[in-house]
């Protein structure tokens, strides 16, 4: 499947279909989901990161279940926006994960959104450490995604 343009993706979706939100992590995989109007992301879980066969089978079961019609991928730019190593792997990931899982996806620019989140996760939340890594890729997931739709207008 393809990597698409974010507004391209959602003009392709069949009605009240879902998207769904990937945080790409080096041990975790954090996910989200849109609700069926593509308005809100909400923090749904983690996949453990291993062979891409397990994570794709785990995605699509997801989205068979949830009606999901495309994935949106959080890239890594670097701080000054070009493609560096972290970004280049995501994009190969992101065309293989779509491919396997057979939804299109858009890639959408994660910057610091780990980092806010874990900043909000200290100051708002007041969560110990423990509490932080075990919900912290999920939402940064919800970030991603949020942001993606926030863009739609």
């Amino acid at each position: 499947m393809p990597i698409i343009n974010l507004s391209d993706l959602c003009a392709g979706l069949e009605a009240e279909q879902r998207l769904i939100g990937l945080d790409l992590g080096s041990k975790i995989i954090g996910v989200a989901l849109s609700d069926v109007r593509l308005k809100v992301a909400s923090p749904f879980g983690t996949i453990t990161r291993g062979k891409l066969a397990g994570i794709a089978a785990q995605i699509a079961k997801l989205a068979e279940r949830e009606d999901a019609g495309g994935l949106v991928i959080g890239l890594p730019l670097a701080s000054d926006g070009h493609m560096g190593p972290a970004a280049q792997a995501a994009r190969d990931w992101a065309w293989a994960v779509s491919d396997a899982v057979g939804l299109p996806a858009a890639l959408w620019d994660e910057t610091l959104s780990s980092a806010e989140v874990h900043d909000m996760l200290i100051g708002e939340a007041d969560l110990g450490r423990k509490r932080r890594a075990a919900v912290i890729d999920r939402m940064a997931a919800a970030r991603i995604l949020q942001s993606a739709i926030d863009s739609l207008g």
